[in-house]
């Protein structure tokens, strides 16, 4: 059942551009000088609250992609997720400077143990009252795999295999002291009850821990859990432990063929049917023709090379090893993301496209449909695709930043909320409260 209003996120990365290659080198951005200054992102988060967003949504690449012609030379030439920054302290000082917003954070379950993520994940929502989401990723990236010290790059339904794991040890830990078992009584100077609280003790295949609890339990409970994979064990990984499911899909077709599936998926396991944000990158101009102009000036910049870099290394395959002008036509060789691998090859229509064409596409985001046009056109685009797909909403990538917030917020935002589809003010002070209640 389609909720009555959207609901949006902003995606972010904590590097020297967005999701657009080359957008470091745009008289418009000024991410690059954002890396070094707190308040830039501050400010990104202050016009998101004003809009209403749900949260801000961080992706994040924690080394840098060496597939491509088997070096990292032309990723770090280009800018392409180089320099690889953390993302984690941004979520603190943006919750500092607002009061409603969301804060999701991705954090791969490679190279941190559970017991450190759930302790990082779990003060920060402690601290901001409830506001932080995680999205949950078993890292496609040979790179990092390779930085964290695994050693070699793990093999595809093996990584799901070791998160179920690494989910198990958050649970627990989550679960382990329940909120009564803190006393904090000052007369007695009895701060907790040990006998209500449970220690940790798990020995599996992948990893081991033997913990109490590190942070407190909240009130306003655990963050929420996002997750994105869409290949068949990245499904059946989300019907166990998403909240939301982040679907990365080209076009509307994709999107409708993405969500019966996980709808079909969710009856397998007796699930209620998921709650799906699309990404969408908007590109808001004064005209339509100014628009589409500024589609082309962006992707002209961006070179093939820095392209076939990045997306060398979300598939898991040297692409200078292929044609560029004939189509790939099997992921299943495929050890990095599937799923992206896959809606990437295929138009609209469902018919092949070739490799030059998916990096066309790519160059300003992976495998997320533009909408460009004025204002109205498109908050009428938006609404359509979120009608016609039934989805929760959207995770809105930026070109070049923050114009790009900015022109959304102040443009596209009131038309949405005088249509009725976008909410005016926050209803809750949670980010589980504002998304799914």
């Amino acid at each position: 059942m389609q909720t009555p209003r959207m609901h949006l996120f902003q995606m972010l990365l904590h590097t020297s551009i967005t999701h657009t290659l080359m957008a470091w080198a745009d008289p418009a951005d000024g991410q690059l000088d954002g890396l070094e200054d707190y308040g830039y992102w501050q400010d990104i988060a202050r016009t998101l609250e004003r809009g209403c967003f749900d949260g801000v949504f961080f992706a994040d690449s924690p080394a840098t992609h060496a597939v491509y012609r088997n070096s990292v030379k032309p990723s770090v030439e280009y800018g392409v997720i180089w320099p690889n920054h953390d993302p984690m302290p941004l979520l603190a000082v943006m919750s500092a400077a607002t009061k409603r917003l969301g804060l999701c954070v991705t954090l791969s379950t490679n190279g941190t143990s559970p017991y450190l993520a759930n302790r990082r994940l779990s003060t920060l929502n402690y601290l901001s009252k409830g506001r932080v989401g995680w999205n949950i990723v078993s890292g496609f990236s040979r790179a990092e795999h390779l930085a964290c010290g695994l050693g070699r790059q793990i093999e595809h339904d093996e990584r799901y295999d070791m998160a179920d794991e690494f989910m198990e040890i958050c649970y627990r830990l989550w679960d382990g002291v329940p909120p009564e078992a803190i006393l904090r009584d000052k007369a007695t100077g009895r701060f907790a009850d040990p006998d209500k609280v449970q220690e940790v003790d798990f020995t599996g295949q992948y990893f081991r821990c033997k913990a109490m609890a590190p942070v407190l339990p909240s009130r306003f409970g655990r963050p929420v859990l996002f997750q994105a994979g869409s290949s068949g064990r990245g499904m059946q990984f989300a019907m166990k432990h998403a909240e939301v499911i982040f679907g990365i899909q080209a076009h509307v077709p994709g999107m409708l063929k993405a969500t019966a599936q996980l709808k079909a998926e969710a009856a397998k396991y007796g699930a209620p049917d998921p709650k799906v944000i699309f990404g969408l990158q908007p590109i808001v101009r004064s005209t339509e023709a100014e628009a589409k102009r500024r589609v082309e000036e962006l992707r002209e910049r961006v070179p093939l090379e820095a392209n076939l870099a990045r997306m060398s290394g979300v598939f898991g395959m040297d692409l200078s090893q292929y044609d560029p002008d004939k189509p790939l036509s099997d992921s299943s060789e495929s050890q990095g993301s599937r799923g992206l691998m896959a809606s990437a090859m295929t138009n609209e229509k469902g018919e092949q496209v070739t490799l030059r064409e998916v990096a066309k596409k790519w160059a300003l985001g992976p495998t997320i449909p533009q909408v460009a046009g004025t204002p109205e056109q498109v908050a009428t685009e938006i609404e359509r695709i979120w009608r016609e797909t039934g989805c929760l909403g959207f995770n809105l990538s930026p070109t070049t930043n923050p114009d790009s917030v900015n022109d959304f917020v102040d443009h596209v935002i009131p038309i949405l909320q005088k249509r009725g589809v976008f909410r005016r003010e926050y209803e809750h002070e949670t980010l589980r409260d504002n998304l799914l209640n």
